[in-house]
């Protein structure tokens, strides 16, 4: 699979330290991804949601057309034909995954943004199963139930009543369907182009700047924009440049070293190091049933993708 080399897209020196090393590359590459949840929290009253979603991509885009324009121009034949394919998952995967994302974290905290968003795995699993008709097993049914009931756990806070009374959090739902948008994209990566991974990721990238336009034009006329402060430019250039850009670059390298199936197993890590980094950053409270609600989505996750995985 060719593909820009990644060793030009980063520091010599780092990189040559990096370049063999997929399980640093893939730690890397979640700390970055967990870290998200941070820069969302640290948003707030820094800059709107929606402004934060184009702007994210579009830092991402000028990042992509330095390293990928000439790539992405002679590729040009075979993404043309896709735009509607690419333009699909431009919107959910990352526009509709963002916006969500970023609107959630006004109303509930980066612990539970990251612990909920940990549940894809297994959406995916459950996505495989009703749009694909893969065959799932008792030991992955078994995995599922048991990440959802985490999720559960989370958005209830650790107490029945409000699930009896369906009581939840706005920001937990809005994170869900984030989750749920992102479950889809991992889909439909099955049908995306025969193109280099750096490419694809530049084309739905910029899909995703264009579709981000008339959610900040809606924040716009709905009075809820307003400009960043300088602590929110920094957050955009971060969101934009590390998340949006220098992990996928990593995971990208970290992939062709060992493969997807082995290093899709590092995004496990994601729910680990986002309540780490709200606690240690933010000072956010870790409660009981945070604790219990990550080891059941670890856990189901294990089950799911480990023991309940088809043997031969």
């Amino acid at each position: 699979m060719s593909s820009l080399p990644a060793r030009s897209l980063m520091p010599g020196t780092l990189w040559a330290w990096l370049n063999g090393q997929p399980a640093l590359l893939l730690i890397l590459t979640t700390l970055i991804w967990g870290s998200n949840a941070v820069a969302a929290r640290l948003a707030v009253g820094q800059v709107s949601p929606m402004m934060l979603t184009t702007a994210r991509w579009s830092v991402a885009c000028v990042a992509l057309w330095f390293v990928a324009r000439r790539q992405v121009a002679a590729a040009w034949p075979q993404l043309r034909p896709c735009w509607l394919y690419l333009a699909l998952m431009g919107v959910a995967g990352f526009t509709g995954f963002n916006a969500l994302y970023y609107t959630a974290a006004h109303h509930t905290s980066a612990v539970n943004l990251t612990i909920i968003q940990g549940v894809v795995p297994v959406l995916v699993l459950l996505g495989g199963a009703v749009v694909l008709r893969l065959r799932v097993g008792w030991l992955q049914a078994l995995g599922v139930a048991l990440t959802l009931a985490g999720v559960a756990t989370v958005a209830a806070r650790g107490q029945w009543s409000v699930l009896a009374t369906m009581d939840f959090n706005a920001g937990d739902l809005a994170v869900l369907l984030a989750s749920l948008l992102y479950a889809g994209y991992t889909l439909g990566l099955r049908a995306k182009p025969p193109v280099p991974p750096l490419v694809f990721f530049a084309a739905v990238a910029g899909v995703a700047a264009l579709a981000s336009l008339p959610l900040l034009a809606w924040e716009v006329a709905a009075g809820q924009f307003f400009w960043p402060t300088w602590q929110g430019w920094l957050i955009i250039l971060y969101v934009g440049l590390l998340p949006s850009f220098v992990s996928q670059i990593t995971f990208i390298r970290a992939v062709e070293l060992i493969g997807p199936a082995r290093a899709g197993v590092f995004y496990n890590l994601t729910p680990v190091f986002g309540p780490a980094l709200a606690v240690l950053l933010l000072g956010e409270p870790l409660h009981a049933y945070h604790v219990a609600a990550l080891a059941m989505v670890l856990g189901g996750i294990w089950v799911a993708e480990r023991l309940g995985k088809p043997r031969g």
